[in-house]
């Protein structure tokens, strides 16, 4: 990390032998054709990306001791395209759930949706209005499991209703986890939802909340989902939309999981900026 002084949200020497060995692989599988290592180490660009997922700044705004924007962006980008950011947070993940005693997959998720307002720069064509919760912007779908670690993600216009989203998350879940028999969801996720997941082999419950309790109430099983959106806002970058591509939204939920996954793994912290 060189000589300057560390930010709060950089990558700790603990927390880089746990990152550090996935990008080592790909930087392996990746060389240069002049032979060039690059100006920027790997760390260095996570450590960026992570502060710009924490604080929330422009690419313009970026700390001058940290890389610019053009070599953070490169492999922000380079990563999102090639699914890197992915595989990443999948293997952290699997490294998490055998921590907690768990298998590497889940057999059951929790679904849910957050509506974001979008800023003036994102692009028209994809966001939409959330009539429901009267905010203009995009809307991020989760599917978590018991631990509340993210299993898949999905970006869409905030009118996209939640069953379409619940569609695209069971898609991905089956996809990344095939032992997934079990989504629980709220009742904003219409019956369809539940055929589509019976085509899948996945049982789709809705767990309702109560009509006659008062005040606020955890509800059980679906009560981890809203953890994860409490926990994602301490990233400022994702308590707006300000992404121009969905596939950029979806990258910086998984790096922000990524970051509360390492410090998970080695039992460190991040101050909040609350």
């Amino acid at each position: 990390m060189g000589e300057r002084k560390a930010y709060p949200s950089d990558l700790t020497d603990e927390q880089w032998a746990v990152v550090g060995p996935f990008l080592d692989a790909w930087k392996a599988r990746h060389p240069s054709v002049s032979g060039h290592q690059g100006r920027y180490e790997l760390r260095e660009i996570v450590n960026s990306i992570f502060y710009q997922n924490r604080t929330g700044c422009q690419w313009a705004y970026l700390p001058h001791d940290l890389p610019p924007k053009s070599a953070t962006y490169y492999y922000f980008a380079l990563w999102r395209d090639d699914g890197t950011d992915q595989a990443i947070h999948d293997l952290l993940r699997c490294q998490a759930r055998e921590k907690a005693g768990r298998r590497e997959d889940p057999s059951a998720v929790v679904l849910d949706t957050q509506s974001v307002r979008a800023a003036n720069h994102v692009p028209a064509a994809t966001t939409g209005n959330d009539a429901g919760k009267k905010v203009h912007g995009r809307k991020r779908g989760l599917a978590v499991d018991a631990l509340g670690l993210i299993i898949a993600v999905v970006v869409t216009a905030a009118s996209v209703t939640d069953t379409v989203i619940g569609v695209r998350l069971l898609d991905k879940v089956v996809e990344y986890t095939p032992t997934v028999t079990r989504a629980w969801v709220d009742a904003g996720f219409k019956h369809d939802l539940g055929i589509h997941g019976a085509l899948l082999g996945v049982d789709v419950e809705v767990v309702r909340r109560s009509d006659t309790t008062r005040g606020f109430v955890p509800i059980a099983k679906r009560w981890v989902v809203e953890q994860v959106n409490g926990t994602l806002m301490l990233h400022r970058r994702l308590a707006r939309e300000y992404e121009s591509r969905p596939e950029s939204s979806v990258s910086r939920t998984l790096w922000a999981s990524a970051a509360n996954l390492v410090r998970r793994l080695t039992g460190t912290s991040t101050p909040s900026w609350r």
